[in-house]
């Protein structure tokens, strides 16, 4: 047991690097990504590591490993503290012998160090100047005298809360390791002392137990353990003096040299005593154990009302080896027998397993985080980019449209305006007459009705008379001309003032300033205002008075005798019998489209404004996408293995690697048996030799990770990264997978029957379905990369080029027989999975594995390109079916609008099966000519990588 803890805090010590470089690496990519200015405060928020994960990734990552020994007595944390090292450091005195001037025992802290050494001092502070025993002679168990305090230094505080500090050369401390064996029998409360035991440690926690119970103080003590540190387990272990046994004086030397476990020292007691001796002292032992038992259900029963136990036991194998899924909680435990002592070792294995997979766990939730945040953000950026231009487009039809309709009325619609003006003043003439009868004038003072007025004077009054009766009609028939068109108000203006905001609101974001909507508001005012307002309307309602006030003839006054209501009624009605409607609306169509002209100009070059403002962002958030999508993202996948791939090793270790079962372009795959309660496995070896394989490397496990788990999709269920693979400077990634029996094209070549292959196209077609309904493409369907179980039951594997439409460059990438023609364009949707769907039933039908007769002619690849984008297909066979051929021939249409979509296509599948449930099979012998020779093309299973 002493010999294995050094070896897991060695491999603890080993595992903190790593996550401490992914944390660094980690945290300089989080701080790229903000000084991008790609992201808002909000978004970078939400990928930072919250402050408690922080507070647990220091305590773990950053402080040294502390064993703290708690316990009933300094005799029994003696006895774990000599169990641990393998050796009697510490003196194992009985708590009930005691001398006089004694009363208290020292904190002992065990640290490394090349040469032994002993030093007294503050808790972590400066050392005491005091003399030890320590000092005087060699020893090889610490002198009682240094580690008992006397009476009369409790008048010194300094004195009495030091600590034993002592630097041991042994392989346990060598990790940054420390052990802390707690003072016993002080003044100080649990709080007090726990806080400087564990002050600067990630603390395991043991308790010695040496009585049959808990006392009264001890519940207490553990109670604010518990409040203390709610989420630490420990290790609680019996460890009882030796006179409580009923031995006898022999036998008790012969306990007293076997130590505290008989594996540790049982060996050197037999060179030193008897054979015969220590038979007869493990014989009495092992009868003492058998009451020891009985005595500790107290014991057991207290722990378990203070919640450190269950009474519920569970399988302990069985919770190792679950599959992780979370955070792993380890519980504490009761050892009723010092000779179960080595069961520390799986303890402290599993408490340094849990800190190490909580903090990669937190580092990988971060980054999980980060990369949800990418593909939602590509996904915006990528639908900014499709809208915008539609959206301009759509603002520019609209408002042309508009215009068009504005002239129309304007020049075919005179003689309505004339009409509508003819019936507006005679419907209002009467009521026009009257209020001018009425109107007191504002602009001259009358005297009398008997005295005569100036020509000044009475030219004022005409105004006046004048001024009150067009505006009057004046308004009139603006409401009207109004009402007129008011049907543009939901022909156009909501959907295009709507787009038009929009458009202008992302300029306002980004301190640009847009003035297409003042435009179109131009061009509805001279729409005669569709919206009407006292502000909106006062424009219009001018010119059209000034207008009015042109056309009417000049009034032939003179100087009347006096000035009442009927020559107010004579004036009016003069001035309405001299208003030309013809000449007025001619005037009104003729202002009309002159404003329509100006305001549809000042339209278009707004609209160029705004769009040459979007063309500018849409490139930069092209450049954006571009960096999110090569750069940030494949970086942040890339720690997200890492990390994931270290839980991985640290709960069920580096798979055995079996017989090699296959081969690609980019790694082997291996045979394994068995490895994290998954069998069979295959093992996906890929050496990834630059920062480009590894980035694809990356996006492909994180994208089969994340997807849930389907029956048509191969699942990842884990990875491990060998490090010490070409002597660390490439290391090796390891993906495990389920093992499936073969692939399609083994399967095809090897005689699979008509039926199956039928059943194996639905398959893939559910599983092509599957992955877009997660938004992602695969793009690399093929043969190869469908494989069968025992059933035949057909699995799609190889996501390596698998990504969503949003994450996509456009890279020219997958094997070149089943590639869609738009793929060599660079733009392609999820419809490149239907054309290779199409490719891959063509060889379902056939039957065979043999190149088509068209791609055969093929010397090169770009003969190969040319010939697909000319439209050439693979050819019919004699024995497709029409409902197989018109299928093929529509899911690889050169045109990707016309492929049919894969809710449709199943359907069809299921009744080509349906229908030759109750007939043969097609044959497949065919001509010579047709079958050709097997395909001697490089191409046939060729790769191409994104670029």
């Amino acid at each position: 047991m002493a010999a294995n803890l050094p070896h897991e805090f060695n491999r603890y010590a080993k595992y903190c690097k790593h996550l401490r470089r992914i944390l660094k690496d980690t945290r300089h990519s989080f701080e790229d990504i903000a000084r991008s200015g790609y992201f808002d405060e909000e978004q970078l928020l939400e990928i930072r590591l919250k402050p408690k994960d922080v507070q647990t990734v220091q305590e773990v990552l950053f402080q040294s490993v502390g064993i703290v020994i708690l316990g009933q007595s300094f005799w029994a944390k003696s006895c774990v503290a000599n169990e641990l090292f393998g050796q009697p450091i510490l003196p194992t005195v009985p708590s009930g012998e005691t001398e006089k001037g004694y009363l208290n025992w020292r904190m002992v802290r065990f640290k490394y160090g090349t040469q032994t050494q002993v030093s007294l001092a503050l808790p972590n502070s400066y050392e005491l100047v005091e003399h030890l025993v320590s000092y005087d002679k060699p020893w090889h168990t610490v002198p009682l005298a240094d580690l008992k305090l006397k009476e009369e230094i409790h008048d010194d505080p300094a004195l009495e809360s030091a600590v034993l500090e002592i630097n041991l050369h042994h392989s346990i401390l060598k990790d940054d390791v420390q052990i802390v064996v707690s003072p016993s029998n002080c003044r100080f409360t649990l709080e007090q002392f726990y806080d400087v035991c564990t002050e600067g440690l990630s603390p395991i926690l043991i308790y010695a137990i040496e009585s049959e119970s808990l006392n009264q103080r001890e519940i207490t003590e553990l109670i604010e353990l518990k409040r203390k540190a709610p989420k630490s387990p420990i290790f609680f272990i019996c460890a009882r003096p030796q006179q409580s046994c009923e031995l006898t004086e022999s036998e008790q030397h012969a306990r007293s040299s076997l130590g505290t476990s008989t594996q540790t020292w049982s060996h050197s007691y037999q060179e030193r005593s008897p054979l015969h001796h220590y038979q007869l002292a493990r014989k009495r032992r092992e009868s003492f154990d058998v009451r020891l038992r009985k005595t500790s259900l107290t014991l057991f029963q207290q722990l378990c009302g203070l919640g450190f136990l269950n009474m519920l036991p569970q399988d302990v194998n069985q919770k190792r080896h679950r599959r992780y899924s979370g955070t792993i909680d380890v519980d504490s435990e009761l050892v009723e027998n010092f000779e179960n002592f080595p069961s520390i070792l799986l303890y402290v294995r599993q408490n340094l397993q849990a800190r190490l997979v909580n903090i990669a766990k937190i580092l990988n939730d971060a980054h999980n985080r980060c990369l949800r945040m990418f593909i939602m953000s590509a996904f915006s950026m990528t639908w900014d980019m499709i809208i915008t231009p539609k959206r301009l487009d759509y603002a520019r039809q609209r408002e042309a449209e508009l215009y068009e309709s504005l002239m129309k009325i304007a020049n075919e619609n005179q003689d309505e305006i004339r009409k509508l003006i003819v019936e507006t003043i005679d419907s209002m003439k009467e009521e026009l007459l009257e209020r001018a009868s009425k109107h007191e004038f504002q602009g001259v003072q009358l005297s009398g009705q008997s005295e005569p007025i100036s020509t000044r004077d009475l030219h004022v009054c005409t105004t006046e008379i004048q001024d009150l009766v067009l505006g009057t009609l004046n308004s009139a028939v603006a409401g009207k001309l109004i009402g007129s068109v008011d049907y543009l108000r939901e022909s156009f203006i909501g959907t295009l003032e709507r787009c038009l905001g929009s458009l202008e609101k992302v300029c306002k974001e980004s301190g640009e300033s847009v003035q297409a909507s003042n435009a179109l508001k131009q061009i509805l005012n001279a729409a005669y205002q569709v919206e009407v307002t006292v502000k909106t309307s006062s424009t219009f309602l001018r010119a059209l008075f000034e207008k009015m006030k042109q056309l009417v003839q000049a009034l032939p006054w003179k100087t009347p005798p006096h000035i009442d209501k009927d020559w107010k009624r004579k004036v009016a009605s003069d001035m309405l019998a001299s208003l030309s409607p013809l000449r007025l609306s001619r005037s009104i169509c003729s202002q009309f489209r002159e404003r329509l002209k100006t305001s549809h100009d000042h339209f278009a070059a707004s609209l160029r404004q705004l769009e040459a403002i979007h063309s500018g962002r849409l490139e930069r958030t092209e450049e954006q996408r571009l960096k999110v999508r090569k750069v940030h993202a494949p970086r942040i996948a890339k720690y997200a293995l890492e990390s994931t791939s270290l839980t991985d090793m640290i709960l069920f270790g580096m798979p055995q690697i079996g017989r090699e079962i296959g081969r690609g372009q980019y790694g082997v795959v291996y045979a394994c048996d068995s490895w994290g309660g998954f069998s069979p496995c295959a093992i996906k070896s890929v050496v990834p030799p630059d920062d480009k394989h590894w980035n694809d490397l990356a996006m492909e496990f994180y994208y089969t990770r994340s997807i849930p788990e389907h029956d048509r999709i191969v699942q990842i269920s884990g990875s491990v990264i060998d490090h010490s693979y070409g002597s660390g400077s490439t290391p090796a990634v390891l993906l495990i997978m389920e093992r499936l029996q073969r692939d399609l094209y083994s399967a095809i070549k090897m005689g699979l029957d008509w039926m199956c292959r039928l059943q194996v196209a639905l398959d893939v077609v559910e599983g092509i379905r599957f992955l877009h309904s997660q938004g992602l493409v695969h793009r690399d369907i093929k043969l190869k990369n469908v494989l069968l179980d025992k059933r035949n039951r057909a699995k799609i594997t190889d996501l390596g080029f698998c990504k969503p439409e949003a994450m996509m460059s456009g890279s020219i990438v997958g094997t070149p027989i089943h590639m869609a023609p738009e793929l060599f364009s660079g733009r392609y949707d999820n419809s490149v999975d239907v054309y290779a769907f199409g490719i891959l039933f063509w060889y379902i039908c056939a039957g065979h594995v043999k190149l088509p007769y068209v791609f055969e002619q093929c010397q090169s690849k770009d003969q190969l390109w040319n010939a697909v984008r000319r439209g050439a297909r693979p050819e019919r066979l004699p024995q497709f079916d029409d409902d197989c051929w018109q299928l093929m021939e529509e899911c690889w249409a050169g045109d990707p609008g016309q492929r049919p979509l894969l809710g449709d296509v199943e359907p069809r599948l299921t009744r080509i099966m349906e229908r030759y449930m109750d007939k043969p099979a097609p044959s497949s012998r065919l001509l010579e000519k047709e079958v050709g020779f097997l395909s001697s093309s490089p191409y046939i299973d060729l790769e191409f990588c994104p670029g």
